[in-house]
């Protein structure tokens, strides 16, 4: 029918927003990016990892807030004045005493549909190059995230969470046709693998994929590298923002989407005889 062809497409935005130390500020700029997106035509509307604050183990204690609080609660007017489905991004989530590197997500009526706590903690030392260790102030979440849109399911994780397969295989297998990661790889990590780690999620799953970061401030203690990007189930970067703040669009095309499945119908042809991918929970 008419209606499934015009659910067959729709228009992702990604908000690569430019985060200052002025929570805010950042709050009020998120807040009007997301209307200018909608103006666009997008539906779906995705904030960068760290949107309400600097990122950096020094800052997460001092930004973090309760979920509702201020952040979210600004992500769910917006959501709901728009009519998009928002992707919050990530914030410092204070939760029981501990601290959670959390996104958020609004539907169109303005409810909270999931919130993803970053499951792979963010803990690395490249010798000379970058040393960070989120764990010496984040707590990890415990469980998948996915919410429903009448276009399709999609699958949730934050920037680190990109690096392990394994996560999106089985949102891949539990229907998700889009995955969202908000993320802020650095100088070091985003022009090796950014990119390559989004295209092998697509082309693996025969998925699109969607990671937002913040825009680059070379005057913050974390340099993020920019260049949020899609890329679609074929491994093709279809949208790609610079370095400064920007608003990256893309349509979806699940017709396209299914028909790739169709051609090299991978789904089908998976050897589940000799191995498997699960989930141990059910998130």
């Amino acid at each position: 029918s008419l209606t499934d062809a015009l659910l067959l497409k729709f228009r992702l935005a990604l908000v690569q927003l430019h985060v200052s130390k002025i929570k805010a500020d950042n709050l009020g700029r998120a807040q009007k990016i997301v209307k200018e997106a909608a103006g666009q035509g997008a539906k779906v509307v995705v904030l960068p990892e760290c949107f309400n604050s600097p990122y950096g183990t020094g800052f997460f204690a001092e930004y973090a807030e309760k979920i509702p609080g201020e952040s979210t609660q600004v992500l769910s007017e917006a959501a709901k004045e728009c009519g998009v489905y928002l992707v919050g991004g990530s914030i410092p989530e204070e939760d029981g005493g501990k601290i959670y590197n959390t996104c958020s997500i609004f539907g169109p009526d303005g409810k909270l549909l999931v919130k993803h706590r970053k499951i792979h903690l963010f803990d690395i030392d490249v010798p000379g190059k970058i040393r960070f260790q989120e764990s010496e102030t984040l707590s990890p979440g415990n469980s998948l995230s996915m919410f429903e849109t009448p276009f399709c399911k999609v699958g949730v994780g934050i920037c680190y969470d990109i690096r392990f397969a394994e996560l999106a295989q089985i949102y891949a297998k539990k229907g998700c046709q889009l995955l969202v990661y908000p993320g802020a790889f650095n100088m070091t990590t985003g022009p090796a693998h950014w990119e390559l780690l989004q295209r092998g999620r697509a082309v693996d799953n025969q998925v699109y994929v969607a990671a937002a970061s913040p825009a680059r401030d070379e005057s913050a203690s974390y340099v993020a590298w920019g260049h949020s990007s899609v890329v679609n189930p074929w491994g093709e970067v279809i949208a790609k923002a610079g370095s400064e703040e920007s608003i990256v669009y893309a349509d979806i095309d699940l017709q396209y989407l299914a028909d790739m499945r169709q051609q090299l119908p991978i789904t089908t042809q998976r050897r589940n005889d000799l191995y498997s991918v699960n989930s141990v929970q059910e998130g």
